[in-house]
């Protein structure tokens, strides 16, 4: 259900410009820059996280409101927790457990539901505890679907995946001759949701950093300069307009390349 109304005067303005039945059915965010925002006003990393899990929620909402379908976020990557110091990643599991606890209420008021991709198996038992009651608390929303990627990585997605498929291979004796690409999609921990139709990278960075590498093979990228704990509802929208300039081809040719005059079967190919 549309909540247009309820959203601020210069998100309205956009909103007003889109084409609704060109809205994308699944929008990912790569959230960068929380540490940067936080040295550029010579603060503690920490602070740029909480005012980060401040935009995640804005962002959320915005997009319950104008009927986003899918909203997949990458909260809190594999190398995250393999590389960044034990102190940080302490807090930020601290800082996923009051955000859930803080906004599950927020969450229902806005009929977003919250799941979770990753080796979420992987993480502090409290933690998961915390996460498993927020999306109980939220299963029977029907709006915005919240996920949130955490101790996520797309390669060992990939690698989960294919240990998946190939057991189930031995166990029903299906020939490898047979494997097709649904065969390793249906392992993915996306396989419930549609692939994105477009991913956003805050914080001007031109890399993928390891986030749904199957599932972007055609997805539109928009990368911002903005900084994510800056991102807000607005940019989400203004995001969503640039992809509705776009002309999505999926391989094939652009209406304003010409016509095909010749039988390709008689054309001749001209030495260089």
């Amino acid at each position: 259900m549309l909540r247009v109304d309820e959203l601020i005067s210069e998100e309205r303005a956009i909103y007003n410009t889109l084409k609704p039945e060109r809205l994308p059915e699944h929008v990912a965010i790569i959230m960068d820059g929380n540490g940067r925002w936080a040295g550029h006003r010579s603060l503690k990393r920490f602070l740029g996280h909480q005012q980060g899990a401040k935009s995640v929620q804005l962002v959320t909402e915005t997009a319950s409101r104008i009927g986003l379908p899918w909203l997949t976020l990458y909260a809190f990557s594999l190398e995250n927790n393999l590389r960044r110091p034990r102190a940080e990643v302490n807090f930020l599991m601290r800082l996923l457990k009051s955000y859930l606890e803080n906004n599950v209420q927020r969450m229902n008021d806005n009929n977003v539901r919250m799941q979770y991709i990753g080796r979420v198996h992987e993480l502090p038992r409290e933690v998961r505890d915390k996460m498993q009651w927020a999306q109980e608390e939220t299963a029977r929303n029907t709006g915005t679907t919240l996920t949130l990627a955490l101790n996520y990585g797309a390669r060992s997605e990939l690698v989960d995946a294919c240990r998946a498929l190939a057991k189930e291979m031995q166990q029903k004796h299906i020939s490898p001759d047979r494997i097709c690409e649904e065969d390793l999609h249906r392992h993915l921990y996306t396989a419930h949701m549609p692939d994105p139709d477009l991913l956003i990278r805050t914080s001007g960075e031109m890399r993928i950093s390891n986030f749904l590498l199957w599932q972007i093979a055609y997805t539109e990228i928009y990368v911002t300069e903005r900084l994510w704990p800056d991102f807000r509802g607005i940019h989400l929208l203004e995001a969503i307009a640039a992809f509705q300039q776009r002309e999505r081809r999926y391989g094939g040719l652009s209406d304003s390349v010409g016509e095909v005059e010749e039988d390709p079967e008689q054309m001749k190919i001209v030495a260089g």
